[in-house]
């Protein structure tokens, strides 16, 4: 275990902040003190989530890197906030991705996993895990995942594979669990069935073939249009609608079907689309998922045409052993030469592929094993449409229920060998199916000891879908499930809604009784600054390490949850890196400032509060609690926005400024302290509040601070302070007002930076005036005054001065000499144009009765205060031209 540090030697921070000397120092650090692990202490609350588990096979990307920067941010803190907390890590079998990586290696060695068995293939895969498959977890630590690494579950492990066969044979017992002939997604290259939401659909330009199929007896035919004429040698039947017009004389009669001479039906079905093709349809129950449901309605026979390979079969005649896309020329010619091909029209449509090798996916009709869906569906429907279990977005309320209220019988075998081995044995003397929690040493039925379990293997998403209490111990009742189930919140893409996420909450609902979450919290994707998906073939992808190493974990952290709006996708700007790592050296210089005026600070009672002091702390304790809110609302980007506004800009560019001279008076040393006091405090709290953001940076700093711990990690979230003052975030916001607004003429005018200038202000208001009086010396050394001079009233303003109006104040600064007046006049008519626009604006809005009507009153009348405001200024900045035009 690495020795706990003891606060008690200082060292001088480095001039820069260089994160690759920190990173992984403080992550060795918390994990081998344990800081990351908590028992279960049920005296309080709790807060679980568990990591969307990423497959063995894969690599941290950019999609992983914000998932698990949101729920590290969340686990963060709550563990500041007191909370029993537990982040459970993990990763995925990935049956087909694990198994196509081991087979590619055998393929290398000349062998395959046929000549090796079954038993011999398995040990290769299992070190293949041992030897690659944990390279994504070590990626997660490089960019500061805290999760327990203690607790860090596999799909396969004992635990989870004791809760799949439970999970399987219960579903069995109850009739949810059958197998039976149904049409399945089969890839031709992975050997294996995928289910719906695994087959990509992707546009391609190909045709649309008329076909002439005659009526028997008759001089009419039918023409039907289809994509894939090859699947004709299967047809079982045509069908038209039952209100086609054109066609009902013909229901019920037979079609010679071409090239075969076999007869099939006319039937009608309101499924089919009379405005598509010619109304017409040929259907082909084993090769296509609505050709099936239709065949099942009508009775229908289904013809097999094609094998496992996508090759012709035998039921294909003469086209036996071809390829699907070498047969279709050849049907196409051979109806050609039989007169039945009418046209050939082009066509764009969308096409299934393989979500794992992009292969064109065959609907097929074969024998496999599916979980019944309707009576799962049911509760998993009703716990959102009660408010039970809510997504964020609520948007995605209606995506989830459009798909439950739809779904189709789960296809749950695969034809694989790495994966959870279906516990289904076959009697060889009487044909009994076994299905036990053990497994069976004999027949229940002859006694037989011949049994023989069952090839197939179960979709990876069986065994995550029980995920949220698998990895806590269920079937046992755990101390574990007791206290962190349900979890706390889920949080993954939008693109696994279907894939996993419904999964849980059917299961959950099953086998738990209880949701599995309260709350499903959906991020989007990760783009390209185009807006496109990343992809190899595209060449656009970033590898998150690659962005660690030059900016560090914590600005990619940050950078990926700020900007960005929940639930919606994002663009990566690499301009947006550089942005975020000056914010990171931002907040290094801040600290180093504060640590340098803190070499003769000791705790003592503060002396009178200056005006920049009340301003600050009341300025820190509305943003504790507004980014509090935020956090609780799982409104990350916006509370990373509040922080970096406060941090940035009134933090480092106001305070710290306003600081100087007290600091550097040595001989007030009670302003001295005071002001010490406030900076240690509001830059010790703020780096609490910035920690699950970049927790590498902010404990590095605050290790250099005077404060007691062993880290800043486990140091409580900071309360709401009392220090709300109004009055002073006025005060102050004038005088900063005025400081920007002299900034911006001597920027406007070119005056340069070390040129001192003349101030006068009007200030009719006493108040304002007071205000401005105090802070006479700030606005001297911050916007470069040689001196300053203010007037209740001016009998006359001053000509060759450039100016500018505040509410209920003007600044003029004389410029004889150095300024233009046409461009002054310029300068303040594009003012006027602002506030016109700001005061239409707010017409608009407060003749608008949907706002004035349901807006609070406070928010009503502060809007009709601004109106007033704007509507001054633009009379002031009007009055202000007018004399300048009269002196030009």
């Amino acid at each position: 275990m690495t020795e706990k540090l003891e606060k008690t030697e200082k060292v001088e921070m480095a001039k820069t902040y260089d994160p690759s000397l920190v990173e992984g120092k403080w992550y060795q650090y918390w994990e081998e003190n344990g800081f990351f692990h908590e028992e279960v202490q049920t005296e309080k609350p709790a807060f679980s989530i568990v990591m969307p588990p990423p497959n063995v096979t894969g690599a941290l990307h950019l999609g992983h890197a914000m998932d698990s920067t949101i729920q590290d941010i969340l686990t963060r803190f709550k563990r500041m906030q007191g909370f029993n907390t537990l982040w459970v890590p993990g990763t995925d079998h990935a049956g087909i991705a694990t198994q196509a990586k081991v087979e590619e290696q055998l393929a290398k060695e000349g062998t395959n996993r046929n000549e090796l068995g079954r038993e011999k293939f398995l040990e290769r895969v299992w070190d293949w895990k041992a030897q690659y498959g944990g390279r994504i977890t070590q990626q997660l630590r490089r960019l500061g995942a805290s999760c327990d690494w203690e607790r860090e579950r596999f799909t396969m492990d004992e635990g989870c594979s004791k809760a799949v066969r439970e999970a399987f044979v219960t579903l069995y017992n109850k009739g949810l669990i059958y197998r039976g002939n149904y049409i399945v997604n089969w890839c031709p290259k992975c050997h294996t069935t995928i289910s719906d939401i695994e087959v990509e659909h992707a546009d391609r330009e190909g045709n649309l073939y008329h076909l002439r199929y005659p009526v028997k007896d008759s001089e009419e035919a039918l023409v039907v249009a289809t994509t894939r004429p090859e699947t004709m040698l299967g047809d079982t039947a045509v069908a038209v609608h039952p209100d086609d017009e054109r066609y009902t004389h013909l229901i019920g009669k037979t079609l010679i079907l071409p090239l075969t001479g076999r007869e099939i039906p006319i039937i009608a079905d309101d499924y089919v689309d009379r405005e598509f093709g010619t109304g017409a349809v040929k259907i082909t129950p084993a090769h296509d998922p609505n050709d099936f449901e239709i065949g099942l309605r009508h009775h229908l026979q289904q013809i097999v045409v094609l094998d496992k390979e996508a090759k012709m079969n035998e039921n294909a005649g003469k086209y036996l052993g071809m390829d699907r896309f070498v047969a279709r020329k050849a049907v196409v010619e051979d109806l050609k030469a039989e007169g039945a091909l009418v046209k050939i029209a082009p066509h764009s449509h969308a096409v299934g592929e393989c979500y794992r090798c992009s292969s064109v996916i065959e609907p097929m009709v074969s024998k496999q094993w599916f979980v019944k869906m309707a009576p799962l569906a049911e509760p998993a429907i009703d716990v959102v449409r009660d408010g039970r279990l809510e997504f964020v977005p609520d948007r995605f309320d209606k995506i989830y229920l459009g798909w439950m209220e739809n779904i189709r019988d789960w296809c749950i075998s695969r034809q694989l060998w790495w994966g959870h081995r279906i516990p289904v044995w076959y009697c060889e003397d009487c044909g009994q199916e076994i299905c036990t929690g053990d497994d069976p040493s004999s027949c229940p039925t002859c006694e037989s000891t011949r049994l023989k379990q069952d090839p197939d293997v179960l979709d990876t998403w069986f065994s995550s879908g029980l995920w949220p209490f698998s990895t806590m111990g269920w079937p046992e009742k755990t101390p574990e499930l007791e206290q962190f189930y349900p979890t706390s919140v889920l949080v993954t893409g939008r693109d696994i809604i279907f894939f996993w996420v419904a999964r849980m909450i059917f299961t959950a609902m099953e086998f738990m009784q209880e949701v599995p979450f309260p709350k499903v919290m959906i991020h989007g994707l990760v783009l390209d600054a185009q807006g496109r998906k990343m992809s190899k073939s595209l060449g656009n992808g970033v590898d998150p390490i690659e962005v660690i190493e030059q900016y560090g974990a914590d600005t990619l952290r940050f950078m990926l949850i700020t900007g960005n709006t929940p639930g919606n996708d994002l663009r990566f700007h690499p301009e947006r890196l550089e942005a975020t790592r000056n914010f990171s050296n931002k907040i290094w210089n801040a600290s180093r400032y504060v640590l340098l005026n803190l070499e003769d600070y000791e705790e003592g009672p503060r002396g009178e509060l200056a005006l920049a002091d009340r301003w600050i702390l009341s300025r820190y304790a509305a943003t504790v609690e507004k980014a509090t809110e935020a956090l609780e609302g799982f409104d990350l980007g916006e509370a990373g926005r509040l922080l970096y506004e406060f941090i940035w800009n009134e933090f480092c560019d106001w305070y710290i400024e306003l600081t100087k001279p007290r600091l550097y008076n040595k001989e007030d040393v009670l302003a001295r302290h005071t002001s010490q006091s406030v900076l240690l405090e509001v830059l010790e709290g703020t780096l609490r509040l910035l920690h699950p953001y970049m927790p590498f940076l902010t404990e590095e700093i605050w290790h250099n601070l005077p404060v007691q711990g062993e880290s800043i990690m486990l140091q409580p979230w900071p309360e709401v302070p009392a220090y709300k003052d109004s009055l002073a975030e006025k005060n102050m916001t004038l005088l900063m007002e005025a400081i920007k607004a002299i900034r911006n003429i001597r920027a406007e005018m070119k005056v340069s930076p070390g040129q001192k200038v003349e101030i006068m202000i009007l200030a009719p208001d006493e108040v304002q005036r007071t205000v401005l009086e105090t802070g006479k010396p700030d606005i001297l050394k911050l916007a470069g005054g040689a001196s300053l001079e203010l007037f209740e009233s001016i009998a006359e303003k001053p000509s060759q001065a450039a100016s500018a109006v505040l509410e209920g104040v003007e600044i003029y600064l004389p410029l004889k000499g150095l300024m233009d007046l046409d461009k002054e006049i310029v300068r303040l008519e594009k003012e006027i144009s602002i506030a016109t626009q700001e005061i239409q604006s707010l017409d608009v809005k407060l003749n608008n009765p949907g706002f004035t009507s349901k807006a609070p009153a406070a928010v009503v009348a502060k809007e009709r205060e601004r109106l007033e405001g704007i509507l001054s200024r633009k009379t002031a900045l009007e009055d202000r031209v007018r004399e300048l035009k009269q002196n030009s």
